[in-house]
């Protein structure tokens, strides 16, 4: 590669008009691939980052759909096919009014490197809407969703595209989404994953995601020769993702101190329990409820308009969005004695937070790694769906457990620096790349 960082940066920029956070992602894998393209030879001269940066093909088209008022109403619905070198297109559908191109090109990004790092034949996809389906009666939502999917079933399928959920987008969604899909093509096949088991769904894959990220900080933990035994957790988010990583801290015995929305966070000084979960869990998957009523029902605080970031912890898991805890929030973690975080959202930490964690040696886990548990689990449930079969239980989660653990050893591969740190940017980046580029570069120019 004969642009320099800063040339390649301003090339994606210029070609990327206003697409701040797609130039984020781009910029920070940059930063670690570019160095080591330059140190390797065959991948000069070839452009692979480039093509790698660059969508296979971008699908935006509109949704009209009616409101129980009788009312039309029209959204914009999106399909990123990022990169199929390593197979069919694989990442979530989000439905959020912050949807956007930008949004969607940099969610798709990062699942290039997170897919490839899971060690499983999944290429790199991403898509949605800006739909918002808080508020909305199920009617509205399943009107939405057939609408969408009549024009999204043209372009998917299980040997094509395999759509999944992310924000906005679970079981309920999945459901309409899967059934329009069938009503159309009149096909019952493993089109989309986060099924329900009942109907081609694999087990634990709402836990997978929340689940893979702890596995991956016990990881991390026994380079210490730590575990999660009495460490204290600040979790931001109260949704998929943080409910099930706060489950699996409880179970390994560590005390979960906070959680959030955007309404602001709780802090329970005494440790979220099962059955103070629980609560949270009927909260926001049925009553669609606020997080400040944990703190009325169980008497502790409730901070408004802020992220848990200046409680004092041993592990930090920003679960909600991109870039909410940022370079102020970073150094207040490190001064309070943090020293592992490990994202479960997509994108959480600033570039300049990261830039604090890496300047003071702390553990940062990236969520191209860290929270790749939930696309391992679609995945295995692509694989199970291929074979017209069901794992248990417990066969899918020993699976779960140890996709985290290769993808820790391939960061610490190509993450190990001269001092015995382990930089899990750099070596989630590199791991990821290297697989990718590989596959391209043996298919010719594509």
């Amino acid at each position: 590669m004969d642009l320099s960082k800063k040339e390649f940066i301003e090339s994606i920029k210029n070609r990327n008009i206003g697409e701040t956070e797609f130039l984020q992602a781009v910029s920070e894998v940059a930063e670690t691939i570019i160095p080591y393209v330059k140190e390797n030879p065959k991948y000069r001269n070839t452009k692979i980052l480039e093509r790698i940066a660059e969508p296979e093909r971008v699908i935006i088209f509109r949704v009209p759909w009616l409101n129980d008022k009788g009312e039309v109403e029209v959204n914009r619905g999106f399909r990123v096919q990022m990169n199929s070198s390593i197979g069919p297109y694989k990442g979530g559908l989000r439905f959020h009014k912050s949807v956007n191109l930008s949004v969607l090109k940099f969610l798709a990004f990062e699942q290039i490197f997170k897919n490839s790092l899971t060690g499983l034949p999944m290429g790199a996809g991403k898509g949605g809407s800006d739909f918002d389906p808080k508020g909305k009666s199920d009617n509205e939502v399943m009107k939405f969703c057939q609408s969408f999917m009549t024009e999204l079933y043209r372009h998917v399928g299980a040997d094509i595209d395999i759509p999944a959920g992310d924000i906005g987008v679970g079981n309920r969604e999945i459901g309409y989404l899967f059934g329009q899909y069938k009503r159309i093509k009149g096909e019952f096949t493993g089109v989309l994953t986060g099924k329900g088991s009942e109907w081609g769904g694999s087990q634990i894959r709402p836990e997978a995601t929340g689940y893979g990220l702890i596995y991956f900080v016990e990881e991390i933990l026994k380079l210490k020769k730590e575990s999660l035994k009495h460490k204290k957790i600040v979790i931001s988010g109260a949704g998929n993702v943080a409910q099930f990583a706060a489950e699996k801290c409880i179970e390994l015995g560590a005390q979960v101190l906070t959680m959030s929305d955007s309404d602001g966070y709780i802090y329970d000084a005494e440790g979220i329990t099962i059955e103070k979960l629980n609560f949270i869990k009927k909260l926001k998957n049925q009553n669609r409820g606020r997080i400040q009523e944990y703190a009325n029902e169980y008497n502790c605080a409730f901070v408004e308009g802020k992220k848990p970031w200046e409680i004092a912890c041993d592990i930090a898991l920003p679960n909600a969005t991109q870039n909410e805890l940022n370079e102020a929030d970073a150094k207040v973690l490190v001064k309070n004695g943090c020293y592992c975080i490990a994202e479960g959202a997509n994108m959480p930490c600033t570039p300049e937070a990261i830039a604090v964690f890496n300047q003071n040696k702390v553990f940062y886990a990236p969520g191209k790694a860290a929270n790749a548990g939930g696309v391992a689990v679609s995945g295995l449930e692509m694989s199970q769906n291929s074979l017209r079969y069901t794992w248990s239980r417990e066969k899918v989660d020993k699976k779960l457990k140890g996709i985290m653990k290769d993808i820790h050893k391939v960061c610490v591969k190509y993450g190990k620096e001269e001092n015995g740190f382990i930089n899990y940017e750099k070596g989630a980046n590199i791991g990821g790349f290297v697989k990718i580029a590989e596959a391209m570069l043996a298919q010719g120019l594509v």
